[in-house]
């Protein structure tokens, strides 16, 4: 593994602990960087496009992730070997499979495939780490003690 001050990159062997690992490394980086409150999405994120990789672009045995934080974004990425493009899916009911994609568009505020060059693909997603419009709580608090010291 690899970590600057707003990335880290973790090369990931293709197999039944993977996800579970990049899982806890982006656990600990959200609390390093004090973004914990989008902890239960950007895990269901990492945890759909990391589970695809390893399923259908690890031709290589390896995925490498890369997570970055910057401009009030949280992106993550899996890159995988294989050139094949990943497609949303109408999954039906009794399917056990498909709806990764689905899940991640629901959840994401962006999310894209871009080309890796001669090394596959890059999945991606991105999340926004901070509120649009951050300045309304400090509105509110102060309204609450306005009207608490009775103004």
């Amino acid at each position: 593994m690899r970590r600057g001050a707003h990335s880290v990159a973790l090369i990931c062997e293709s197999g039944p602990r993977c996800v579970g690992v990049a899982r806890a490394e982006l656990r600990k980086e959200l609390a390093r960087w004090g973004i914990e409150g989008i902890e239960d999405s950007a895990v269901l994120i990492l945890s759909e496009l990391l589970t695809n990789a390893v399923r259908h672009g690890a031709e290589r045995g390896t995925v490498l992730v890369r997570i970055h934080r910057w401009f009030g974004r949280l992106r993550i990425e899996a890159h995988d070997t294989s050139a094949g493009r990943p497609q949303l899916r109408n999954s039906g009911p009794d399917e056990t499979s498909g709806r990764g994609l689905v899940i991640v568009e629901a959840t994401a505020d962006r999310w894209g495939v871009d080309d890796g060059g001669d090394t596959g693909k890059i999945v991606w997603a991105e999340l926004l780490t901070e509120p649009e419009h951050a300045s309304a709580p400090v509105v509110v608090d102060e309204a609450r003690r306005a009207r608490a010291a009775g103004f």
